[in-house]
């Protein structure tokens, strides 16, 4: 049994992830959590008969999941059974327009083809997705590289073209795919990462594969059944959580972390810190960092917000899948408008949940529970937005949701809940309210997050959606499989010294 101690501030999932799997290393491990249940961004709402997945809402690449398990000799299904949904999701367009996405090749064709986009176009687009997944995956994700230098010792300078680094993602659609709903479809798979299309680098188009490969899938109850099901393996490993426990300091001596304070004022020793508070909160509020040191983290802008709106409603809208999005009539102007210009969008594009369409058991008999998320800028510190603003757009968000097909949808409220990015910042304490972390921008950091291990403390580590690979449930699970293999390794290379 190794005798080091671990502290990892919070319970989201990369914290969880990294706690599981430093556990099976042998560390001693325990959790502070400021909030009083587990999950960080995974959260769950229940109120007036509905259940709403606060956070995350789609699940992919479950097999990140279930090593988590596996490597404790469990089996991931008797703690979170899922199931795949059909469609993936359905696509609602101005002009009336709906396409639905499904995995299957003979059905995506017949989709295809509604909108005029060739079939065959589609399969080039998705077999280019593929090479780049495969790509990535190989190095980026599975062995956790986190810079340029560990990319061109991994890869070798004759891999990078097979990148499309000279490509933004919207340029890589655009190559392949020739009608307006079918590149506003694929852009929009941007959306796992809060960021651009046309600002992200042409790699980031792996990520349909995530879907088409690995299929999409759900948690009966709501996801934050996999909050649950991780919390039944912690305390089955020994992991000691500690609820309601904010950490309001991590001490340090020299170039060496030695524990954190929480807000009780108690003192924690700690061998070796891991953060899943993101990377800037973090040095700024946690270890004091002065501006110098915080000057050279600008690169890791913040990814996008969004305004967080739960409605339950007593009436169905048989229309709607399980996982719906309503496009912007201008969707080059929607992403300039919240990337570059930080304004709250005029005409946004919305991403709807309607997990009562999957699972009767959120919403009270014909009833519907919809979770309704556009994405909007993070916190500007020089252009602030008031309460007022938030609550003005979210009218303008329901005036589109009828206008496009939910039919008198305000009449039918009778459940209503919403989050803001002042209360995202809040609860999460994320960089000005920010949901997935840092964003991935070609020209500000080539899709780079902050680095695992801190450059300035070697035995802190950080976890989440501000390092690589970035947000999104699965890619934090596994950036916490990842921060446990950095951790072994250089404490087995400290020990060796």
């Amino acid at each position: 049994m190794n005798a080091k101690q671990v502290v990892i501030i919070g319970s989201g999932l990369g914290g969880i992830s990294a706690a599981i799997s430093l556990t099976q290393a042998g560390y001693k491990v325990e959790i502070h959590e400021k909030n009083p249940q587990i999950g960080g961004k995974l959260n769950v709402l229940k109120k007036g008969g509905f259940t709403f997945d606060l956070g995350p809402s789609i699940l992919t690449l479950p097999h990140l999941f279930e090593r988590l398990f596996e490597r404790s000799g469990r089996k991931m299904a008797d703690y979170i059974p899922i199931r795949p949904l059909r469609p993936h999701w359905r696509n609602f367009f101005e002009d009336g327009a709906v396409v639905d996405l499904y995995p299957e090749p003979e059905k995506m064709a017949a989709e295809a083809k509604k909108v005029g986009e060739p079939p065959e176009n589609v399969e080039r687009f998705l077999d280019y997705s593929a090479k780049l997944y495969d790509l990535v995956n190989e190095g980026y994700f599975e062995q956790g590289l986190d810079n340029s230098n560990e990319f061109a010792a991994f890869y070798g300078l004759w891999k990078f073209p097979k990148f499309d680094l000279l490509r933004s993602m919207h340029g890589g659609v655009k190559r392949f795919l020739k009608t307006r709903h079918m590149q506003d479809i694929f852009d929009y798979f941007i959306k796992y990462v809060g960021s651009s299309a046309y600002h992200s680098p042409a790699f980031m188009n792996c990520m349909p594969t995530i879907q088409f490969r690995y299929d999409l899938w759900y948690v009966d109850g709501g996801l934050y059944g996999i909050a649950e099901g991780l919390g039944k393996l912690m305390s089955e490993l020994g992991v000691t959580v500690h609820l309601n426990s904010e950490v309001t300091e991590v001490t340090h001596t020299g170039n060496k972390v030695t524990g954190v304070v929480t807000s009780d004022g108690k003192s924690h020793r700690a061998d070796i810190v891991v953060s899943n508070m993101e990377v800037i909160p973090a040095y700024e509020k946690l270890l004091r960092e002065d501006d110098a040191f915080m000057k050279t983290l600008d690169h890791l802008e913040p990814a996008c917000s969004g305004l967080v709106l739960e409605l339950g409603v007593n009436r169905e809208y048989p229309q709607l899948a399980h996982h719906n999005f309503l496009y912007s009539g201008d969707q080059k102007k929607h992403f300039h408008t919240v990337f570059r210009k930080r304004q709250l969008p005029l005409d946004p594009t919305i991403y709807l949940v309607a997990a009562s369409r999957t699972d009767p058991s959120v919403a009270p008999p014909g009833h519907e529970c919809l979770k309704i998320l556009p994405h909007i800028p993070y916190i500007d510190p020089d252009h602030p937005l008031t309460e007022a603003d938030y609550m003005a757009f979210k009218e303008r968000v329901i005036d589109k949701l009828e206008r496009m097909g939910l039919d008198n949808l305000r009449k039918h409220i009778v459940v209503e809940h919403c989050w803001t990015p002042l209360d995202i910042q809040k609860q999460y304490y994320s960089n000005k309210g920010s949901i997935y972390g840092v964003v991935s921008d070609r020209f500000r950091n080539l899709a780079f997050k902050g680095p695992k291990q801190s450059v300035k403390y070697p035995n802190l580590f950080f976890v989440g959606g501000s390092v690589n690979p970035g947000g999104g449930m699965p890619m934090v699970i596994l950036c916490g499989q990842n921060v446990a293999k950095k951790v072994v390794a250089w404490d087995s290379t400290c020990r060796r010294s």
